[in-house]
C-alpha cells in the first residue's frame, strides 16, 4: 500500500507499461518498476538493487552519504558467491588434464619446446607462431584421458597445416608430424584430408581468418573438427582409450611460412562447442570481473534513460518514478570500475582473458554494432577507465583482441552492411581518436602487428560464397536474376562500410603526431608501417612478389585508402573532439584529378634505402645506374602542363569543356551530393553518423589547380585543447608547416602516396584483378560449353546411345557446378574490387602515371631510374579497368577521353633500348596486341602521331626470336580482312592505314624488310614442322590429350597468321619477289609446297579439323581453311602482279614452281586447292571468282611439266654425267659456286640462303669469305647478315 501523500504504484503498472512490443523489455527493468511502491523515499536503494543484480530490499541505505567504499563493500559481499562456483570447475580440470609446468605458469596451455622438430619463431606471444623450417612440428605441455575438450587455431597464413591430438609414441620428424602415426589425429583444410597415418578426405577447404575447432571426445572414443563454428563431421572414431596422465597432447605441423595462433583457453573461444571445455581452465575471477563489467552496463543503462527513444523509456519518464543518478554515477561507476582492477590484477591471465570476452562486449553493447552509434556513451566509459592505473595494458590487450577479432571475422548476409570487422573497426577507430590512447598503442610493441590485422579483410572461400550468394544467375539460365542482384548490392555495401572505416583508421594514423624528441611531421608513422608491410609482403629474398606468409588483403587495404585519399579527397576534423568521430571524405578535388600544372619529385626515383634500392629499374639495378647515369643535382623536380603530349585539338584534360572519363558527368551515378551529405556532426548531436558517399557529379566542375590544403575547410574547434595538444593534425599542416626540404623524410606528400599505391598495386592488387579477369572470361566459356553439351545431349537422346548419354550429363553437371562456383566468384569481385568511385581512381591514376612516364622518357638519365613497378602497375591497372565487368566506359571513349597518350607510351617504348627488362617491354608490347584487336581502339593508334611514325618499324624490327609472337599477332590483325576467303567476316579492326604505312616501310627500307622476310620464312616453316609433328603424334595414338590439342590449336594459329603476313607482303610488295635474284620466290615456293604437303598429308580430314576445335569453337572457324586461303591467295598475287609486268615475270614463277623435284607433288596440291570444298565456305565472297585464274595457272603449269618430263626422258642417258656437276644440298641446280677459304662447292641458290642466317660452310664449318661463281668467273664477295 502507498504512504498517505505518496504518488505509489501497484506491481501491475509494469505490465501496463510493457504492452505491445514493450513487453519484450527485460524483466529487471520490470522489476525496476512494480516494486516503486516506496520510491518517493526509498528508490535510490531499489536503484542500486537493479544495477547490482541484487535481491529486493537487500540494500540499506548507509547513514552516510554513498561512496566509493559502499559500492566496493556491496561488490565484494557479491564476490564470495562467484568464488564458491569457480571451486566445483577445478575439480573437473584435476580428473582430466595434466599441464606440465614449462615457465610459463603450472596453469598455462603453451607449446612444449622439447617437442619441437623443425623451428617455431614467435610472431607475438608464445601462442602466435610461424615455422621457419621445412616442416615443423610440436606438441602442447597438457594431455587429455577422460572428458570432452577443444581448442580452437586461427590461421594466419592457409597452406599445409596438420592440426590434431597426438600421444607421446608419434614420432615427429621432418617429413612426419601429426596424423602420420598410429595414436596421431590430424585434419589438413588446404589439402582437405584427414590423417591417420594414411589421409583420407575430409571438411572443407580453409581460409587465411578462419578458426577451427579441434575437439575430442574421450568418452565416446571420437575427434572432430568444426570451421568457424560449422561441424565439419566426426573425423576419427574408436580412437585408443588411454590411461591417466597419458593421454592426447594438442599437436601441430606446420609447413615452411605457415603461421596460426593457438587457443588453449587463455581467451574466450570464438566458436565455443556445447559440452567441451577449453584445456587450460579459465582464471577463477573471470566471472566475478564479468559480473562487474555487467553491472557497469546496468548502470549506464539506468543513467542514459533520460536520453533513450525507446517508447519504454518514454513512458517510463512520464510517470518520473526512478531515482536521479547525476550525482551518484561517479561513486557508483568508480566503485565498479576499481574492485574491476583489483580483481583482474590480482589473478593471473585474468586480464587478457576478461578483455576478449566481457569487456569487447560492454564496449559493443554501450557503442552499438549498427549505426548509429553511441560516441557520447563511449567516451564516458573510456574517460571512467582511463582514470586508473592499469588500464594501459587493458587497453593494449584490447586494441590486439580487437584487431584479431577484425582477422576472423566472416560477412554474414543477413547482417549486412554492418557485418564482418565493421562492429571491431567502428569501435576501434572511434577509441584510437583518445590521444592517451593513440599513444599508447603507437608505442606498444605490437603497433604494426595489430595495424595489420585491423586492415585485414577475411576472403570467403567456396562453401562461405554459398551462403553469401545463395542464388546464382547468368545469360540463359533459368535462376532469378534478382535475388543474386540483391546479394551483390547487399555484399557491395558491407564492403563499403568496411572501407569506409579503414580510411578513417589509416587518417588518425596519417595525422598522428608522435611525442618524440625530434619533431616529426604528419604522415611519418604511416609511412613507416606502409614500408615495413611492403618489405614483409617481398619477404627477406626482396623478391617482388608478394611472399606466402604475408596476408595480402592488408596491401589491397593499404591501397584501397591511399586511392580514396588521393581521387576523392579528403579532410579530417581533428581539432574536434573524439565524441564527434567523423572524418569528412570527398568534400573537394583528390590530387589525382586536379588540373593544369604538374610536378614529381625526381629524388623519389633516386632513394638508395632499404625499402628501395634493391627494386630494379627500367635501366638495370641501381647500383649499375648510379655508376654510368648520373643525374643533375639541378633536376630536383620535373614539371609539365596536363595534356601536353596530346594534340591540341584533341586534348582531353581535367581543364578543358570535355572532361576525362574519370570526372565526366554523364558516367559519376547521378544523386550523390557530397558537400550536403559528409557534413561534419558536432559533438551535441544525437542523430546517427551517415554513411559517406562517393564523389558527386560536381567534382566534373570542380577541376582545377587546388591543393590538398584548400580541401580542408577551417571548422571552429569545439574542444578546450588546441590540434597540436590533442595529438593530430589535419593534413594541410603538411605544406603550411616550414621544412628545410619540401621533400624531407619527416613530410608524406601525395606524390609520395602515389609511389606507395603503385607498388602495393603491383604487389597485392593485381593478382585479384587477374583471378577476376579470368572468372569472367571462365564464366562466358563454361556457359558456352553447357550449350554445347546440351546440344550434343539432345542428338544422343534421339540416337538412344544410353551410355554416352550418361557420360555426357556427368560432363555437363561438372561444368555446371563450375559456372555456378565462377559465377558466385564473380559477384564477389564485383562487389569488392569494381566499385565506380575504384574505377574512376584507377582511371586517373593511369593518366598521371602515363603523363609522369612520357616527361620523365624525355629526360637523358631519370629515364633509367623509373622502377620497372610503375610500368607493370600502369599497364595491368590499364587492362583490368579495360576488362572490368561492369564495364567502367564505353570502348568508344576509353582511350579517347583521357587516355590516349597510353597508345603513346607503349608505341615508344616496346623496343626502348634504354629499358633492359624484356619482360618490360613485352609488357607494352602485349599491350599494342590486345588493343589492336578492337576497331574503338584501332582507330586511336590511327590517329597517333607516335603510333604512324613509329610502329609500323618497331614492329618489323622486333620480328625477333623473342617476340616474333606478339609481332604476329599485331601485323596479322593490321593485315587483314583483304585477303583471299577474309572478306566474308568483315574484318573491322584491320586497318588501311597502317596496311599503307607498312607498305611504305617496306619498300623504302630494302634492308628490313629482307631480314624480316628471312625470319617469316624461317618461323613459318619451324611453325609448320611442329604442328606437322604434333598431328603425327595424335594420329599414330589414336586420341586427342587436351594439353596437345591445346598446342595444335595454339601452334595452328599461329602458322596462319604468318601466313597471312605473308600473303599480305606478295600482295603489297610484290617486287620482293618477281624482280632481282630468286631467291625469295623460291623460297616462297617451297614453304607453299611444304605447308600444302603437310596439310594433304593428313589421313583423316576430320581428325584433322577435331584436333585444331578448342571448346566453344565453331566448326567453320577451325579447320584447314585457315591456311589454304592464304596460300591459294599468294599463288594468286603473284600471278596477278607478274601478269601487269610482262611475260618475263610470269616465266619466271612458273619456271621456280617446275624447278622443284617433286612436280608431281604440286600438282596434286594445285588440284587439291581447286577440289576443296570453296563455293560452300566462299557463298557471296568476292574471292571465289579468282578461283579461276588458280586453275588457268595449274593447267599452265601441268602443260610445262609435261613437257620437261618429255625433254628429261631425252636426255636420260647422258644423265648420270650431269649428276655429278648437280648441287648436293638442293640436287636441282648445278653446282656452280666455291666457298672461300675452303673451296667446297654448291649452287649459288644454297649458298646465298645460307649465308642470310649463318656465315660458316655448311660441310666443313669454316667461316665463310666469299665466294666464287664459275660459271662467269665473277668473285663476289659476300658477309652474312649476322656478321658483324
Amino acid at each position: 500500500m502507498s504512504s498517505p501523500g505518496r504518488t505509489g504504484f501497484s506491481p501491475g503498472l509494469a505490465v501496463l507499461l510493457s504492452s505491445g512490443d514493450e513487453a519484450k523489455a527485460s524483466s529487471q527493468k520490470s522489476r525496476l518498476v512494480s516494486y516503486h511502491d516506496e520510491i518517493g523515499h526509498q528508490d535510490i536503494e531499489r536503484t542500486i538493487e537493479h544495477i547490482f543484480d541484487l535481491p529486493h530490499k537487500s540494500v540499506v541505505r548507509p547513514r552516510g552519504p554513498i561512496d566509493v567504499g559502499f559500492v566496493r563493500s556491496v561488490l565484494r559481499n557479491q564476490a564470495r558467491k562467484f568464488d564458491l562456483g569457480c571451486g566445483k570447475d577445478t575439480r573437473k580440470y584435476d580428473d582430466g588434464v595434466l599441464i606440465v609446468d614449462k615457465g610459463a605458469g603450472q596453469t598455462k596451455v603453451v607449446l612444449d619446446d622439447s617437442s619441437v622438430c623443425g623451428k617455431f619463431k614467435s610472431i607475438c606471444g608464445p601462442l602466435l607462431i610461424e615455422s621457419s623450417a621445412s616442416f615443423s612440428s610440436a606438441r602442447a605441455n597438457a594431455c587429455v584421458w577422460n572428458g570432452k575438450w577443444m581448442y580452437e587455431v586461427t590461421l594466419e597464413t592457409s597452406g599445409v597445416q596438420q592440426l590434431g591430438w597426438a600421444t607421446l609414441s608419434c614420432p615427429f620428424t621432418d617429413q612426419k608430424g601429426v596424423g602420420d602415426a598410429d595414436d596421431s589425429y590430424a585434419f589438413d583444410g588446404r589439402r582437405m584430408t584427414k590423417w591417420n597415418n594414411d589421409p583420407k578426405p575430409y571438411g572443407q577447404m580453409w581460409a587465411v581468418g578462419d578458426v577451427i575447432g579441434c575437439c575430442i571426445n574421450l568418452d565416446a572414443g571420437e575427434i572432430s573438427f568444426y570451421r568457424n563454428g560449422n561441424f565439419l563431421g566426426v573425423a576419427f572414431d574408436f580412437i585408443r582409450k588411454v590411461g591417466p596422465r597419458k593421454g592426447y597432447y594438442p599437436a601441430i605441423s606446420l609447413s615452411e611460412g605457415e603461421r596460426c595462433h593457438l587457443n588453449f583457453g587463455s581467451h574466450p573461444f570464438r566458436y565455443p562447442v556445447d559440452g567441451f571445455d577449453p584445456i587450460e581452465a579459465p582464471p577463477c575471477s573471470w566471472m566475478f570481473a564479468a559480473y562487474l563489467l555487467r553491472c557497469l552496463f546496468r548502470l549506464l543503462e539506468v543513467q542514459n534513460l533520460e536520453k533513450s527513444e525507446s517508447a519504454y523509456f518514454q513512458k517510463l519518464r512520464r510517470v518520473k518514478k526512478f531515482a536521479p543518478l547525476r550525482e551518484l554515477f561517479r561513486p557508483i561507476s568508480e566503485g565498479i570500475c576499481a574492485e574491476f582492477f583489483s580483481t583482474i590484477e590480482g589473478s593471473q591471465g585474468c586480464s587478457e582473458y576478461i578483455t576478449w570476452g566481457s569487456f569487447i562486449t560492454l564496449l559493443t553493447d554501450v557503442f552499438r554494432a549498427r549505426e548509429p552509434h553511441d560516441f557520447l556513451c563511449l567516451d564516458q566509459v573510456l574517460e571512467l577507465f582511463l582514470q586508473f592505473p592499469g588500464c594501459s595494458s587493458l587497453l593494449l590487450e584490447l586494441i590486439m583482441a580487437l584487431s584479431c577479432m577484425c582477422k576472423t571475422a566472416p560477412l554474414v548476409l543477413t547482417e549486412c552492411p554492418f557485418s564482418g570487422p565493421y562492429p571491431f573497426l567502428a569501435l576501434a577507430c572511434h577509441i584510437l581518436r583518445h590521444k592517451d590512447v593513440m599513444h599508447l598503442w603507437w608505442k606498444s610493441e605490437d603497433f604494426a602487428l595489430s595495424f595489420e590485422g585491423f586492415l585485414t579483410m577475411k576472403i570467403p572461400n567456396k562453401q562461405d560464397l554459398q551462403y553469401l550468394v545463395p542464388s546464382v544467375w547468368w545469360p540463359g539460365s533459368s535462376e532469378d536474376e534478382v535475388s543474386m542482384t540483391l546479394s551483390m548490392t547487399t555484399l557491395s555495401d558491407a564492403i563499403k562500410k568496411i572501407e569506409e572505416k579503414h580510411r578513417e583508421l589509416c587518417t588518425l594514423v596519417i595525422c598522428f603526431v608522435p611525442p618524440t624528441s625530434s619533431p616529426q611531421l604528419p604522415g611519418s608513422v604511416f609511412r613507416s608501417f606502409v614500408q615495413s608491410s611492403i618489405l614483409k609482403a617481398r619477404g627477406g629474398d626482396h623478391r617482388m612478389t608478394s611472399s606466402g606468409s604475408f596476408n595480402d588483403t592488408v596491401l589491397v587495404s593499404l591501397y584501397t585508402v591511399i586511392l580514396h585519399l588521393l581521387s576523392e579527397g579528403y579532410s579530417m576534423d581533428s581539432s574536434g573532439p573524439a565524441s564527434s568521430s567523423r572524418i569528412n571524405y570527398g568534400n573537394g578535388v583528390g590530387f589525382l584529378h586536379k588540373g593544369g600544372k604538374r610536378r614529381f619529385p625526381t629524388q623519389l626515383l633516386l632513394r638508395n634505402d632499404a625499402y628501395y634500392n634493391v627494386i630494379p629499374r627500367i635501366g638495370g639495378s641501381l647500383n649499375h645506374l648510379l655508376m654510368f647515369y648520373q643525374v643533375d643535382a639541378k633536376e630536383d623536380e620535373v614539371q609539365w602542363d596536363e595534356g601536353c603530349m596530346n594534340d591540341e585539338e584533341t586534348r582531353i584534360t581535367h581543364t578543358t569543356v570535355q572532361k576525362p572519363c574519370c570526372c565526366s558527368i554523364t558516367d559519376v551515378t547521378v544523386g550523390l551530393i557530397f558537400k550536403e551529405n559528409a557534413k561534419y556532426i558536432p559533438s551535441t548531436s544525437k542523430g546517427p553518423c551517415k554513411p559517406m558517399h562517393e564523389r558527386s557529379a560536381h567534382v566534373a566542375a570542380e577541376c582545377s589547380g587546388r591543393s590538398f590544403s584548400d580541401e580542408i575547410e577551417d571548422k571552429p574547434s569545439t574542444s578546450a585543447q588546441s590540434e597540436i595538444e590533442y595529438g593530430y593534425q589535419a593534413l594541410h599542416h603538411l605544406e603550411s608547416m616550414p621544412m628545410t626540404n619540401q621533400f624531407s623524410p619527416e613530410a608524406l606528400k601525395e606524390e609520395e602516396l602515389l609511389d606507395f599505391m603503385l607498388l602495393l598495386y603491383h604487389l597485392g592488387v593485381a593478382p585479384n584483378f587477374r583471378q577476376a579477369s579470368d572468372a569472367f572470361y571462365f564464366m562466358s566459356q563454361q556457359s558456352q560449353s553447357i550449350s554445347l553439351l546440351e546440344e550434343t545431349d539432345r542428338q544422343i537422346r534421339e540416337k538412344s546411345c544410353m551410355e554416352q548419354l550418361r557420360r555426357l550429363k556427368e560432363a555437363r553437371n561438372s561444368y555446371h557446378e563450375e559456372l555456378v562456383d565462377c559465377v558466385r566468384h564473380c559477384v564477389w569481385y564485383r562487389a569488392t574490387i569494381f566499385s565506380s568511385w575504384k574505377q574512376r581512381g584507377m582511371y586517373a591514376t593511369c593518366m598521371w602515371v602515363v603523363e609522369l612516364l612520357l616527361v620523365l622518357s624525355d629526360s637523358s638519365s631519370i629515364f633509367h631510374y623509373i622502377p620497372e613497378f610503375y610500368v607493370e602497375s600502369l599497364v595491368d591497372s590499364f587492362h583490368a579497368l579495360r576488362r572490368s565487368d561492369p564495364p567502367f566506359v564505353s570502348p568508344a571513349v576509353f582511350l579517347k577521353h583521357g587516355l590516349a597518350s597510353f597508345v603513346t607510351l607503349v608505341v615508344k617504348h616496346f623496343d626502348d633500348p634504354r629499358i633492359v627488362s624484356a619482360d618490360v617491354k613485352d609488357l607494352l608490347l602485349q599491350s599494342i596486341t590486345v588493343l589492336v584487336q578492337y576497331r574503338e581502339f584501332m582507330f586511336v593508334f590511327e590517329n597517333n602521331r607516335e603510333a604512324i611514325n613509329r610502329m609500323p618499324r618497331s614492329l618489323l624490327s622486333a620480328f625477333d626470336n623473342r617476340s616474333w609472337i606478339p609481332v604476329t599477332n599485331i601485323l596479322f590483325q593490321l593485315c587483314k580482312g583483304l585477303g583471299f576467303a577474309s572478306s566474308k567476316n568483315a574484318e573491322s579492326s584491320s586497318s588501311a592505314t597502317f596496311q599503307v604505312l607498312l607498305r611504305e616501310t617496306c619498300i623504302h627500307e630494302e634492308e628490313l624488310f629482307l631480314s624480316f622476310l628471312n625470319r617469316l620464312f624461317n618461323t613459318l616453316s619451324w611453325t609448320m614442322t611442329e604442328f606437322s609433328m604434333s598431328i603425327r603424334e595424335m594420329q599414330d595414338k589414336h586420341q586427342v590429350a587436351d594439353l596437345q590439342q591445346r598446342k595444335c590449336s595454339v601452334i595452328f594459329d599461329i602458322s596462319c597468321s604468318l601466313a597471312r603476313i605473308l600473303e599480305f607482303c606478295t600482295r603489297e610488295i610484290p617486287h620482293a619477289f618477281l624482280m632481282g635474284p630468286d631467291m625469295n620466290l623460291r623460297r616462297l615456293t617451297e614453304l607453299i609446297v611444304f605447308i600444302l604437303n603437310h596439310i594433304i598429308s593428313a589421313a583423316d580430314a576430320e581428325f584433322f579439323d577435331m584436333t585444331l576445335r578448342r571448346p566453344g569453337q565453331h566448326q567453320e572457324k577451325t579447320n584447314r581453311t585457315m591456311i589454304l586461303a592464304p596460300l591459294v591467295g599468294i599463288i594468286l598475287n603473284l600471278m596477278e602482279n607478274s601478269s601487269t609486268s610482262g611475260h618475263r615475270e610470269l616465266n619466271d614463277v612458273i619456271t621456280v614452281f617446275t624447278s622443284m623435284d617433286c612436280p608431281a607433288t604440286i600438282h596434286f596440291g594445285l588440284q587439291y586447292l581447286l577440289s576443296y570444298n570453296w563455293s560452300n565456305i566462299l557463298r557471296g565472297d568476292a574471292s571465289l571468282a579468282k578461283l579461276a585464274q588458280l586453275e588457268e595457272f595449274s593447267h599452265y603449269f601441268r602443260r610445262i611439266t609435261m613437257s620437261a618430263d618429255g625433254d628429261e626422258e631425252q636426255g636420260f642417258s647422258t644423265g648420270s654425267e650431269e649428276e655429278e656437276d648437280n648441287c648436293c644440298i638442293c640436287y636441282n641446280c648445278e653446282s656452280d659456286t666455291t666457298f672461300e677459304p675452303c673451296h667446297h662447292r654448291s649452287c649459288y641458290g644454297c649458298i646465298s640462303r645460307h649465308l642470310l642466317n649463318s656465315q660458316r660452310c655448311f660441310f666443313c664449318n669454316a667461316v665463310v669469305t666469299s665466294v666464287s661463281r664459275i660459271s662467269d668467273s665473277r668473285i663476289h664477295s659476300l658477309r652474312s647478315p649476322l656478321a658483324p
